[in-house]
């Protein structure tokens, strides 16, 4: 039985297939991560808006690079062309890539017509933060929305993605809402496209 129940080797990271691996990473080194990010960039900033922007670019990274590795694991290198399409697409596979589950929700704006917001009750990387009173409404989402838009630009929707905290009755913490304003020229060619 020579030969049974061995795995190839790989004399090199970069010769392994991009298949699906083993997608799990330890909470516990994700929150220590993440809390060096904050703590990093909270020294470099003068005020909250600012280190919310910053938390936002390092997500727009890997946002861009999340979207060219699941177009080429799920979808066999094709992007969505369509509005609905690639929100479904972050809503679902995204979130359930980076979160483990499915976004809680979906929504589109009432308000306006290129609103969409995706809500969760309990986004991960506000699950571990505690913010200080004199950070008032520093929201650690800000991390999560610059994914999205990573997302969203690299596939040709460009958008302002922001983050926000939404009060909940009866629940301590409030939900993170991800609000997403495509730019006109995305609601133009989705009008084209009918």
């Amino acid at each position: 039985m020579i030969g049974v129940g061995k795995m190839k080797q790989y004399s090199n990271v970069l010769d392994k297939p991009l298949t699906k691996g083993k997608q799990e990473v330890s909470l516990s080194a994700f929150a220590f991560l993440f809390s060096e990010l904050v703590q990093y960039n909270q020294t470099q900033v003068d005020n909250i808006g600012e280190l919310e922007r910053r938390l936002e670019d390092a997500g727009y990274a890997v946002g861009a690079r999340v979207l060219e590795l699941l177009c080429h694991r799920e979808k066999g290198n094709r992007r969505e062309t369509r509005l609905l399409g690639i929100l479904s697409f972050v809503h679902s596979t995204v979130w359930k890539v980076l979160f483990g589950k499915v976004a809680d929700s979906l929504e589109k704006g009432t308000e306006h017509e290129d609103e969409y917001m995706i809500s969760e009750k309990e986004l991960l990387v506000n699950k571990f933060i505690s913010i200080p009173k004199d950070m008032g409404t520093f929201n650690c989402g800000a991390f999560v929305a610059g994914i999205v838009r990573g997302v969203l630009d690299s596939a040709g929707f460009p958008a302002v993605v922001t983050a926000h905290f939404v009060p909940m009755e009866g629940q301590q913490r409030p939900r993170t809402t991800i609000l997403i304003k495509f730019a006109e020229e995305v609601l133009r060619r989705e009008a084209r496209l009918g």
